[in-house]
């Protein structure tokens, strides 16, 4: 069974919760519809919250650094909110850098950081 993750779109932002371990599938589709809906809504910034996720393997992490990637390269400043100790530990190991990526604790932090970034 393929779930689709759902992305609201909050104003100028598109908002990802992930709620649950990503399959490879699931993970590939979540890329497009993502990269989908910043193109159709011309989104400025995206959160995406890892809050529950307490591990990822090589393939979810490197997914995750591309669409990271592939958010910047559409113009979009990307939150990365709720990163777990083993989360942060994998992307580090398998040398995904997150550079362009604000991080903060939670959605509600994620938020007013990107606000602040689109203000500025």
């Amino acid at each position: 069974m393929n779930m689709r993750i759902p992305i609201l779109k909050l104003r100028e932002v598109l908002i990802v919760s992930i709620q649950w371990e990503l399959d490879d599938q699931t993970a590939l589709q979540f890329q497009e519809d993502l990269l989908k809906k910043m193109h159709d809504t011309s989104a400025k910034g995206v959160v995406i919250d890892l809050t529950p996720i307490d591990f990822i393997d090589s393939f979810i992490a490197k997914v995750l650094g591309d669409v990271i990637s592939m958010s910047g390269l559409m113009g979009a400043k990307v939150v990365i909110t709720g990163i777990q100790p083993a989360v942060a530990i994998t992307l580090i190991e398998l040398g995904i850098r997150l550079e362009n990526v604000m991080t903060a604790l939670d959605l509600e932090n994620g938020m007013d950081k990107l606000q602040q970034e689109l203000e500025a």
